[in-house]
């Protein structure tokens, strides 16, 4: 799966996004081009959650690399698994009733999933950092910013405390936090949800870490706030040379600010490969949905936008076949007999769809069913 730079003009837009930039034009803003060499792989991950219900099958069966530099996009709707897949890296899956079932998460040349959680102490927050989507459950509310903060810099950097108050005022300032003299003594509560999450990316990027991943680090923000947290996580990524998995549902971010892109639907990623792919040469019917469902600034004739038919299915029973062929308008009777690969239609372009080659070649127009 080949990093290209992405350089093409991105001319999906939303609402939010327009705060973020008034045109998709020269989308990436960071300086650094990313580079080929892998930093982390994920390899055929698998993580079920055990109910009295069943077996929820969150994640089965993942795949993919994260280059040096790049920003890695991961889209899909509620459900999907994204969040899941990422929490896994870490094994942070809460058990019971999560269970990381199979798999492999290499980093360093070490398998991450075979660790004591002695051992994966050394690398969470350190040389791996989570920004969680919620930082006020995320924030210890009986302590202050400043004791949370030098909490992972005194672990990982065995600093006295005196040498750590300094870090946490420089990090608090380099994050965009007024007075931060002042307010590293502050508590959560006293503190806008704009600047509490200011304070979670100063505490994930305290270490310098190779990999932040960032899930849905804009939710709950109002579009200012999103728009400024996203150009920092940006920026701050340019600055620590670090590479990012950012999770998002807003496809106009992703457009902005990923090199790569995963699809996923139901547990599985269904298309993987560069963003102008994704956006401007989908090969599965789901990524088509969720790319006629937004609105486009080189659309000569503005039309209604399109909805994706039905509802994700339930992870406890899916359907036999493709997952996503109850929702399909292309789906034929293969379809729902086995699920499809993940296969490279075109150099670096990976897809999960039978008919993928037919939507390549534009022979997919006159099948709709």
């Amino acid at each position: 799966m080949g990093v290209e730079s992405g350089k093409a003009e991105r001319k999906f837009i939303n609402l939010e996004e327009k705060t973020v930039s008034n045109t998709m034009t020269n989308a990436k803003t960071s300086g650094a081009e990313p580079s080929n060499s892998k930093i982390l792989e994920v390899r055929n991950l698998k993580t079920y959650f055990y109910t009295h219900e069943g077996v929820v099958k969150a994640v089965d069966g993942v795949s993919f690399d994260l280059r040096a530099g790049e920003t890695l996009g991961i889209v899909g709707e509620t459900g999907s698994g994204k969040s899941v897949t990422a929490l896994s890296i870490l094994d942070l899956i809460p058990k019971p009733p999560g269970k990381i079932v199979n798999g492999e998460v290499i980093f360093d040349g070490k398998d991450l999933l075979k660790m004591t959680t002695r051992e994966l102490q050394k690398y969470r927050g350190n040389r791996i950092s989570f920004i969680f989507q919620d930082p006020m459950t995320s924030l210890n509310p009986v302590f202050t910013i400043g004791n949370q903060l030098m909490e992972a810099i005194i672990t990982h950097r065995k600093m006295e405390r005196k040498e750590a108050i300094r870090e946490c005022i420089r990090l608090l300032s380099m994050v965009g936090i007024p007075e931060p003299e002042r307010r590293l003594y502050s508590y959560p509560h006293e503190f806008s949800g704009g600047m509490r999450q200011r304070v979670m990316i100063a505490m994930a990027i305290a270490n310098s870490p190779s990999v932040l991943i960032a899930d849905e680090p804009t939710t709950a923000l109002d579009v200012t706030i999103q728009a400024q947290i996203l150009e920092l996580i940006d920026k701050l990524k340019t600055k620590t040379k670090s590479s990012v998995i950012l999770i998002t549902h807003d496809l106009g971010v992703i457009a902005k600010y990923a090199n790569r892109v995963m699809v996923m639907y139901a547990g599985k990623p269904v298309e993987f490969s560069t963003v102008d792919n994704i956006y401007y040469k989908p090969l599965h019917p789901y990524t088509m949905g969720l790319m006629g469902s937004i609105s486009r600034l080189d659309e000569v004739e503005k039309g209604k936008l399109k909805s994706i038919r039905g509802v994700p299915p339930s992870l406890i029973d899916l359907p036999p076949g493709c997952a996503f062929h109850v929702r399909c308008e292309y789906t034929r009777d293969y379809c729902k007999k086995e699920t499809p690969p993940l296969v490279e239609i075109e150099k670096g372009h990976f897809v999960s769809c039978y008919r993928a080659k037919e939507f390549k070649n534009g022979s997919f127009k006159d099948n709709k069913q």
